[in-house]
């Protein structure tokens, strides 16, 4: 085995993290016969040789052992290296990656030459794969068709194989894994699509177990969306039904039952239970997915409906169709599928939501305490689409799941005890996305919780959601969260949705404000705090503010200065015992600092000739783009008293910069209102980058008739499916907000020049 390791010059060869020296050991560990050793050579294939999806020169050369291997039915745990091997060799060049169009000095020509390479060198040994569909070991009959389907050369041959093989397979899990991998020939090779259609379609309708029917069509979704039948919805509800009593065992449906149960392939995974393996990474997410699939009596169905759901794309009543009949299950997994599945759904579409969102609120009753740390941390996401959730999560806030009382010390929530969040971004008035945790052992409740209170990290999590989506009924609650010692920071920065009822927490934000120490940590501590008493006008904190003012560290100390001086501007004329400090900032060398004092200034007494050119001087050639857009913000805040500054903003509206370019245009149309000017420049900006949009629009619906030259715009802005700010790969805390906000802008902005008109 392995013949020839040794007439490698590994040293010459190189991975992620230096000479390939060690390569052989990794190798060798992967045929050992001690399961630990086996785990770690894995591990450090994909930590070194295979970092990150990368392919080096050591990779293509440990390409002939690990097809060896694999060959080798002595070799245990050989579902690992064909899951390798695919990884390596499976990894298709983008459009603009084709080598004959990379120069070979460039860079990228390296990585892209190896990725062709990798593939070639595995699809000529490819054959290998071809037996292993047959094995006895199920780990490597899972892995088996999806080698096949995305290295083998002979990609008709394949489908007969994988075909043939689905008459005689009993694993549940290998079955599923042959029909996604007859769908991956389908999509990858467009002479067999049409047949293959038809054979997913026949299957779909054919098989007599509902898991394989499931699965048939979901790939007939992905390779032929047009032919995704109208009936969709109830067929799959069917399935779904049908697939839980047979996991039950309440029906004779045909088909493993018994193998749903026991989690089919994964039926092995506790062969070495009672053995200590290595802290991999392999072995932590391996560890993940068990503790997500435990108990679970189908965990498949999972991987078969976010196939459905992806192919059904902008369907989205059909979606949200599919995810009502999950919710409304008497199977709690489905429930949570349902939820999760819902995350990505409305992330990325608009659609009507409320009955979703008010089922995902029912969940917070469940026994089952995952399904309720879901549904919160979705719900926290949603801010006014949440409000249909309203009622759940009061009463999940102060009775728990079953009953009064019955929820106090319950385990936290996902975001765990004692999670430290980054810093907020400085002047941003949305706050910091992500959830972070208490600080506090979760459970404990606080010395200010009432009896009945949920576990703290998950009781945090109902309240921002109650919070974010506008209901007074959290101030109260909030008011008790403040009573501890340390609150999560996004309850703060929630704060400014609850309108003037939240006013009745400025004691108790004076007081804490008031106890945050002077030190390095003080703009991660007091920042929220001011954020808040900003949204509660909280003028009767000038004592405390200006403490917080005047004690800035030298670390992060404009950062603490914006933060306190925009707080300050939100108590305008209560804040004038604070004027003679904002004049001396006025010369602040941070355009941040300077302008914030500006704004807080003005607010405190209006101008006595030196807010405005105050910020003037920001508005100069030489400034930077950040520079300019402070000052047009502050001007635009001021309006139409600083309309001498309008031939000063000018120049903004032709700079390269394109937030420059909106900062100028909506600043002039606020102190000078000459639309003529400004709209244009908005308009161009609106079609450049949707992410400034929000601010476009709110703009436009101040302008309301003047503004009708972009109906058109808020018309197809209006009648998109997608959310525009949806991306692939991520999102933030607040995007469903700031859509939701677009929309609201843009029917305002709509409204206001139709009735211009009439």
């Amino acid at each position: 085995m392995l013949t020839g390791i040794e007439e490698v010059d590994w040293a010459s060869l190189g991975h992620a993290y230096g000479p390939a020296d060690d390569v052989p050991a990794l190798l060798r560990g992967l045929a050992s016969d001690d399961p630990a050793e086996r785990e770690t050579a894995l591990d450090g294939m994909y930590g070194a040789v295979h970092h990150q999806g990368d392919v080096y020169d050591s990779t293509l050369a440990c390409i002939p052992f690990l097809l060896e291997l694999v060959a080798d039915p002595a070799v245990q745990d050989r579902g690992g290296i064909v899951e390798l091997l695919t990884s390596i060799g499976g990894i298709e060049l983008d459009a603009d990656d084709e080598l004959d169009e990379l120069d070979p000095d460039d860079e990228e020509f390296i990585p892209a030459a190896n990725y062709a390479m990798a593939a070639a060198a595995i699809a000529a040994g490819a054959d290998v794969f071809l037996g292993l569909v047959e094995d006895t070991d199920p780990e490597v009959r899972l892995a088996a068709p999806c080698a096949l389907a995305s290295l083998h050369p002979e990609p008709a041959r394949v489908l007969t194989l994988l075909r043939e093989r689905l008459t005689v397979e009993r694993d549940t899990e290998v079955r599923l894994a042959l029909v996604a991998s007859v769908g991956r020939i389908a999509l990858r090779h467009a002479g067999l699509r049409s047949e293959t259609v038809e054979w997913l379609a026949w299957l779909a309708r054919a098989a007599q177990d509902p898991g394989l029917r499931l699965a048939a069509l979901a790939q007939l979704a992905r390779c032929a969306p047009a032919a995704i039948p109208d009936d969709v919805v109830p067929w799959v509800t069917e399935l779904l039904e049908e697939i839980r009593a047979a996991a039950c065992g309440s029906t004779g449906v045909a088909g493993d039952a018994g193998a749903e149960v026991d989690g089919g392939a994964g039926g092995d995974a506790g062969a070495d239970c009672g053995r200590a393996l290595p802290p991999t990474l392999i072995g932590q997410v391996r560890e993940l997915l068990e503790e997500h699939s435990a108990g679970r009596p189908a965990p498949w169905t999972e991987e078969l409906l976010r196939t459905l759901h992806s192919a059904l794309d902008d369907r989205v009543d059909d979606r949200i169709a599919l995810i009502l009949t999950q919710l409304r299950s008497p199977d709690r997994w489905q429930r949570s599928d349902g939820i999760w599945l819902c995350g990505g759904l409305i992330r990325v579409w608009r659609g009507r939501y409320e009955e979703v969102v008010r089922l995902i609120g029912e969940q917070l009753h469940d026994p089952d305490p995952r399904l309720r740390e879901a549904a919160a941390n979705f719900l926290e996401r949603l801010f006014d689409v949440g409000g249909p959730a309203a009622d759940a999560l009061v009463a999940r806030l102060t009775t728990g799941p079953d009953g009064p009382g019955a929820a106090q010390g319950e385990p936290g929530g996902l975001d765990g005890p004692g999670r430290l969040d980054g810093p907020a971004i400085p002047g941003g008035l949305d706050g910091p996305g992500g959830s972070g945790g208490s600080g506090s052992p979760s459970g404990s409740g606080g010395s200010g919780a009432p009896s009945g209170f949920v576990g703290r990290s998950g009781r945090d999590t109902a309240l921002l959601a109650l919070a974010r989506a506008g209901d007074t009924r959290a101030v109260p609650l909030l008011a008790r969260a403040l009573e501890e010692r340390e609150v999560r920071r996004e309850l703060l920065y929630a704060v400014d949705g609850l309108g003037p009822a939240a006013a009745t927490l400025t004691p108790l934000l004076r007081r804490r404000l008031a106890e945050v120490e002077l030190d390095e940590q003080l703009f991660d501590r007091a920042s929220p705090l001011l954020f808040a008493l900003a949204a509660v006008r909280g003028g009767q904190a000038v004592p405390e503010v200006l403490r917080v003012l005047h004690g800035a560290p030298e670390f992060r100390r404009d950062w603490v200065r914006e933060s306190a001086l925009r707080t300050l501007a939100a108590f305008g004329p209560a804040a004038r015992e604070a004027v003679p400090e904002l004049r001396r900032l006025l010369a602040a060398e941070s355009a941040s600092v300077a302008t914030a004092a500006a704004r807080a200034l003005w607010a405190a007494e209006g101008d006595r000739g030196d807010v405005l050119p105050a910020l003037e001087r920001w508005l100069r050639p030489g400034s930077s783009g950040p520079e300019w857009c402070c000052a047009a913000l502050a001007l635009g805040e001021i309006g139409p008293a600083a309309a001498v500054t309008a031939p000063a903003l000018m120049p903004g509206l032709t700079s390269r910069d394109l937030w420059v370019r909106v900062r100028s245009a909506t600043a002039l149309w606020r102190v000078s209102g000459r639309a003529e000017q400004a709209l244009p420049v908005l308009l161009a900006a609106w079609e450049e980058n949707r992410h400034a949009r929000v601010d476009i629009a709110e703009c436009l619906a101040e302008m309301g008739p003047a503004a009708s030259a972009a109906q058109l715009a808020i018309l197809t802005e209006l009648t998109r499916r997608r959310r525009h700010n949806a991306r692939e790969g991520g999102s933030g805390s607040h995007d469903i907000h700031q859509d939701e906000k677009l929309l609201t802008l843009c029917r305002a902005a709509l409204a206001r020049m139709e009735r211009g008109a009439l």
